[in-house]
């Protein structure tokens, strides 16, 4: 990736007032529902053998606009509803790639509450940026400056469950530049004791963010359970009370994964890890809730996007390389390795600790990739693991 390419989304907190945050909520409400009414155009159609694609979406929704039932869709900026189209067909493309499951239809509660505005739809001005539809600019909190000389392309506004006003504006960052290329080389074993342990024989700890939460967040989601259901105002402030627990959690989490992520990226050229499926290692209910803490995805995501921003390269090692059992030292594959087991010791006199073993292992075989393509372990026929004569004629898109 050429850092001319590079676009960084750069998001900040604001604060509307009482006209903003109507129209920004009467936004929400039309994105959804335009949603909902492709997808299930859509879903429809391909009942029938029908294919609809984003074009004819785009054409249902000028016939929205002028019946009676939708008539208030065209009272706010039309931009975020053609992108919402626009994303359904990505979630489409995503589907019938197999990359996602099919989409499903938005909640008014659990939904995530946010519109995207395109150039056309707002204007940055003087450090200031006034939506379509507003009289006045966002009363945004600089926390940091924006690239100096940018121009913003797409900015997305969203509320989160807490309550909270983020707007995310996304332009070229011309401060991403390749980092100056480096021998060091580095394998990565992620745990729940320690977060992460290196090659290099360093452990990083496991913050635990939920857990230090835990009782606060629990003596909270008693009290929202003990609220009459329903729209009423008690049980949304008992709820709101709740996503502030976890948007205080989530925000801690991350800016600890920002830190360590960024000082692996610059300190390393090639950065080794595990192919671990978290999705399916959450179904242990032992261990769903400290690997959900422990956020391995929102790492390996980071890990990539900022490896790819400053020029170094990510190794994932199949999950099924034996990097526990294997002797660094000798190469010996241990018969057995139960998780209890930290440290052991190889018929050849070598006494391992376990995780930094683990590291040695993942980074000799990345690097092993790395020079000569050659993967660590045979590989399936096929992504899913059939064999070529079993897999499914590819499904047609609607």
């Amino acid at each position: 990736m050429t850092t001319a390419h590079v676009k960084r989304a750069f998001k900040y907190r604001f604060y509307p007032t009482d006209a903003q945050a109507a129209e920004l909520s009467r936004t929400f409400g039309c994105v959804r529902k335009v949603y909902n009414l492709a997808l299930a155009a859509r879903t429809e159609a391909w009942a029938r053998g029908e294919r609809v694609n984003y074009n004819q979406t785009s054409a249902l929704l000028t016939v929205w606009k002028k019946t009676e039932e939708l008539a208030y869709l065209s009272e706010v900026s039309s931009v975020p509803l053609q992108q919402t189209l626009r994303h359904l067909q990505v979630a489409f493309t995503n589907f019938f790639g197999k990359r996602a499951k099919y989409p499903r239809f938005k909640s008014r509660k659990k939904s995530r509450k946010s519109a995207e505005y395109t150039t056309s739809a707002f204007r940055y001005r003087d450090g200031r940026i006034t939506l379509a539809k507003m009289t006045e600019p966002l009363d945004i909190v600089w926390s940091r400056p924006l690239p100096e000389g940018v121009s913003p392309s797409t900015v997305t506004v969203s509320q989160d469950s807490a309550g909270r006003w983020f707007v995310s504006i996304l332009c070229h960052d011309p401060a991403v530049k390749p980092l100056p290329a480096t021998s060091a080389a580095v394998g990565i074993d992620v745990g729940l004791t320690h977060l992460l342990t290196l090659s290099t024989g360093e452990k990083l700890a496991n913050p635990r963010h939920e857990r230090r939460d835990r009782a606060r967040l629990a003596l909270a989601q008693r009290r929202l359970a003990k609220k009459a259901k329903g729209d009423g105002a008690n049980r949304a402030k008992a709820r709101r009370k709740v996503a502030r627990i976890h948007a205080r959690i989530t925000d801690r989490r991350r800016d600890h994964l920002h830190k360590l992520t960024t000082r692996l990226v610059r300190e390393n050229q090639t950065l080794v890890i595990e192919d671990l499926t978290v999705r399916n290692m959450v179904k242990n209910r032992s261990l769903a809730r400290a690997i959900s803490d422990a956020a391995w995805s929102d790492f390996r995501n980071m890990l990539g996007y900022k490896a790819a921003w400053y020029g170094r390269e990510v190794v994932a090692v199949d999950r099924f390389f034996p990097s526990s059992k294997l002797c660094s030292a000798c190469g010996t594959i241990a018969s057995k390795m139960p998780l209890h087991v930290r440290t052991w010791t190889c018929g050849c006199g070598i006494t391992h600790d376990r995780d930094v073993n683990a590291a040695k292992n993942l980074l000799a075989a990345g690097l092993a990739v790395s020079v000569c393509g050659a993967g660590v372990r045979p590989q399936r026929s096929s992504p899913g693991g059939q064999s070529a004569a079993k897999q499914k004629t590819p499904r047609r898109e609607p």
